[in-house]
């Protein structure tokens, strides 16, 4: 047992939101340069860029896990987080299932490439990863749960796309394994005007875009090993593991 240090909200170049430098190779160099054991890649509305990412970080010794940033037809964010990118295909086909069919816009959203290793463009989405999915947060996390993964409603405390932004409340009955802070400016405030959110393990990620941020907001997990399992017991403060925000 030990502590683990891991950022598990993560975009690549994938996401038209996500730098230009947000490779799958330059995300896994700058998390070994921030000494990371575990990051979780979670572009929007997709999980095409799970697997290689994960191949390069078996090189470095850092755990990948494969994942994404959800947006519920509320228009909640949420991270789905799996074990490995074979689950994280099977989710895949959910999400192609029910992402609403507008066109991506390159000039006014930015470009959606799917690249290798050496940094190619393979191929390019069309559809617009940050559009809603015809699914609610309830039929999210039950999707999540049937395969095993981590439902964490993110960065709550943000004043657009959090679960108390387009709900107005935390819904009592939803399950979930974690709730995710942003750490801005005013975060401890929200924290104690909501003393309901602490029922669940609060964890705090970078979500980064680019590559400086990497890191720059973490949450390390006391564990047996990087497994996703492991992350869970930790997140319920469960068999002594546990978890801390820096």
């Amino acid at each position: 047992m030990r502590w683990y240090k891991a950022d598990l909200h993560i975009h690549t170049v994938l996401s038209p939101c996500g730098d230009l430098d947000m490779s799958p190779v330059n995300i896994i160099r700058q998390a070994n340069l921030k000494k990371l054991d575990i990051i979780a890649v979670t572009d929007h509305n997709s999980t095409r860029h799970c697997r290689i990412t994960a191949h390069i970080g078996k090189r470095y010794g850092i755990k990948v896990l494969a994942g994404a940033e959800l947006n519920t037809k509320e228009e909640v964010h949420c991270l789905a987080i799996f074990e490995n990118a074979d689950i994280a295909d099977v989710f895949q086909e959910v999400i192609d299932l029910n992402l609403l069919p507008v066109p991506n816009d390159p000039e006014i959203f930015g470009h959606q490439f799917i690249v290798d290793e050496e940094e190619n463009i393979l191929d390019e989405e069309v559809r617009l990863l940050v559009a809603s999915l015809q699914l609610s947060v309830d039929e999210l996390s039950d999707q999540v749960e049937r395969l095993g993964g981590l439902f964490i409603p993110a960065h709550i405390d943000r004043h657009h796309n959090g679960i108390y932004s387009q709900l107005g409340f935390l819904p009592p009955a939803l399950k979930v394994d974690a709730l995710e802070v942003s750490r801005r400016s005013g975060f401890k405030q929200f924290l104690e005007a909501h003393p309901e959110v602490h029922r669940h393990g609060v964890i705090t990620n970078s979500d980064a875009h680019t590559i400086s941020l990497i890191g720059e907001s973490i949450t390390e997990y006391y564990l047996g090993d990087t497994g996703i399992e492991e992350i869970r017991l930790a997140l319920h403060t469960q068999n002594g593991r546990k978890l801390k925000t820096t």
